[in-house]
């Protein structure tokens, strides 16, 4: 918080910005991108948070090709902290929705889950490699990502999924992990 000239205490520009998210509305675009404008101009040109704000704006709004050159922007300006991660893969999905999967692919691929986001960057990789007809990857991608939250049965998700890797033809039976011991 800050002192405002009048002896009132303002909020933090983040906390404004956490503000303008909640009441973000997509269906009022020019309104939404005034509001935030408004933001960004207290912030010095080139402000890495700023240029991120602004491309996940667009990003918000369904301007994914405006948007992806913004957070190329704001990750070439040294994005830090809790942004970063965020940025990385609201970037591959605008590179995927505009039909680049390969591009999210490389951004993705060895991404590992983390504290901002979770495993959050695995599922955007899924997608990007259903999108690229990479098929069993995504579905294994999928499985490895969600096989350490399940509460029973992990270990056999994990099992099945690494499965997904091998030749069709060369894949043992589903039923060959149960008579090996090996679900759970």
């Amino acid at each position: 918080m800050r002192a405002c000239q009048d002896g009132r205490v303002s909020e933090s520009w983040d906390e404004r910005i956490d503000e303008f998210w909640e009441s973000a509305d997509d269906g009022r675009p020019a309104d939404t991108l005034a509001a935030l404008a408004e933001l960004i101009r207290e912030r010095e040109d080139g402000d890495p948070a700023a240029l991120y704000e602004w491309a996940s704006v667009h990003d918000f709004l369904g301007r994914e090709a405006e948007a992806i050159p913004l957070y190329r922007e704001a990750l070439a300006a040294g994005l830090s902290g809790d942004r970063r991660p965020q940025a990385i893969i609201q970037l591959a999905s605008s590179l995927r929705n505009v039909g680049d999967p390969a591009a999210a692919i490389d951004l993705l691929e060895e991404r590992a889950s983390d504290a901002v986001t979770g495993a959050a960057s695995q599922a955007f990789l899924a997608l990007a490699l259903h999108d690229a007809g990479r098929i069993d990857e995504a579905l294994r991608v999928a499985l490895r990502a969600l096989a350490p939250t399940l509460p029973v049965y992990g270990r056999a998700v994990a099992a099945y999924a690494d499965e997904l890797v091998v030749d069709r033809e060369d894949q043992p039976q589903a039923s060959s992990l149960v008579a090996e011991g090996n679900l759970g």
